[in-house]
């Protein structure tokens, strides 16, 4: 995703059965849904060494997904139930403040292992599917997130399969199944890519009729390891030409060119919501990622404010958004830039020849108000222990442009 260590929610069906879903069925379910008329704000978590689930702002979420789970020994698990256990509850203890959150349980992650040998056989995903159900049991959630990266791609050097991509399908089957058999709606949804080579390896027209939402996760559009600086969680469609001359672009022609990308055009929410409605996934189902943390490269060329240049590496892989705002927002030094066409802020500090990338209460909030505008069915982020704590958050900004 969801940088863990870095590095990385919904339509909810109506019908209870343990049988597979007909067409008809699936149609009904999704059109009789609790599908929320405004955008969906959904919030992975981390709980943060303060922690204080009092002072979690629950009342403008819609979900929030604890974060993480691991397949550990073929089931869901913490790594450290005794420490996680009574975080998860006093989370969930927080509907009392907004009866309509649904708190939810992310299983994964970036460089999270087990999937791939988990899904592999009938018996193996039925023992993880078991042992998700007795984890939703004991702690009262109301869903949960699979965040498998990737099916069918080595994510941080995971294990992939060819076969990850039917076994990812039954696996999504079998969950659905599962949450169906409770008393209450309960919400699946995954963690997807946002550049076009994973669904090489995911059938998103098998897959969505279990998901209630995929969250796309719109960050990292421009890695941790590229010496190149650009727009880590772009809104806006960049053409190649818009950036040609640029180190940059001479970068992704490379990568274009070995096939490692599928088009040269920069990455963008925008682009891979394109192409996923036009790949048949319903717009309602699609929910878009915002990054609650940005990346510094260092030894910037001033050309172009330091766009689209090559550095001399990075100076900070991932930085929290509160970091941001406190050392680089309030410093003279550092300059704000906008991109119109990618609907995305930078920084570049011409002294210390450094580089921000980022999202910011204006561009959170463009991003909100396309998904209301595309029809989409909301925004989520990663993660909300990365945002200020002071007036006038991120979260602020997108749950004020929701109401809009």
């Amino acid at each position: 995703m969801k940088i863990t260590s870095f590095s990385c929610l919904f339509l909810l069906l109506g019908f209870l059965s343990c049988s597979t879903p007909t067409d008809n069925q699936t149609e009904d379910s999704q059109e009789s849904s609790l599908l929320t008329p405004k955008p969906v704000i959904m919030a992975y978590y981390v709980a943060e060494r303060d922690f204080q689930p009092e002072k979690i702002p629950v009342e403008k979420l819609t979900h929030i997904i604890y974060s993480f789970t691991n397949v550990i020994d073929g089931e869901m698990k913490f790594r450290n139930e005794e420490a996680a256990g009574p975080k998860i509850e006093a989370l969930v203890k927080q509907k009392e403040r907004n009866p309509d959150l649904k708190v939810m349980i992310a299983c994964g992650g970036w460089g999270a292992d087990g999937f791939s040998d988990m899904a592999l056989t009938e018996e193996s995903r039925a023992k993880f599917i078991k042992s998700a159900s007795e984890f939703i049991t004991k702690y009262k959630l109301d869903g949960m997130d699979v965040d498998w990266e990737y099916p069918g791609i080595s994510g941080a050097g995971t294990m992939a399969r060819p076969e990850d991509t039917v076994n990812f399908t039954a696996l999504m089957k079998g969950l659905r199944e599962m949450l169906d058999e409770f008393d209450t709606p309960k919400v699946l949804t995954f963690a997807s890519a946002g550049w076009k080579r994973y669904y090489d390896f995911v059938d998103m027209d098998e897959v969505m009729k279990y998901a209630d939402y995929t969250n796309v996760m719109t960050y990292d559009q421009v890695s941790g390891v590229s010496i190149y600086t650009g727009h880590h969680t772009p809104l806006g469609d960049v053409k190649s030409e818009e950036i040609t001359g640029t180190p940059f672009q001479a970068h992704l022609d490379s990568l274009f060119a070995d096939g490692h990308n599928q088009d040269p055009d920069p990455r963008s929410a925008e682009k891979i919501v394109d192409f996923l409605i036009q790949s048949g996934v319903r717009p309602e189902q699609i929910v878009i990622g915002s990054a609650f943390y940005g990346r510094v490269w260092a030894g910037v060329p001033p050309v172009n404010n330091g766009l689209h240049q090559l550095s001399k590496g990075l100076h900070i892989g991932w930085m929290a958004y509160h970091e941001i705002r406190n050392n680089y927002e309030q410093d003279s030094s550092f300059q704000r830039f906008w991109d119109e066409k990618a609907q995305a802020p930078y920084m570049y500090n011409a002294s210390d020849s450094l580089f921000v990338s980022y999202d910011d209460t204006v561009s959170v909030a463009l991003k909100t108000r396309y998904t209301m505008e595309k029809g989409l069915g909301g925004i989520m982020f990663w993660e909300l222990g990365n945002d200020t704590k002071e007036e006038g958050s991120l979260l602020d900004a997108i749950y004020k442009a929701s109401k809009d």
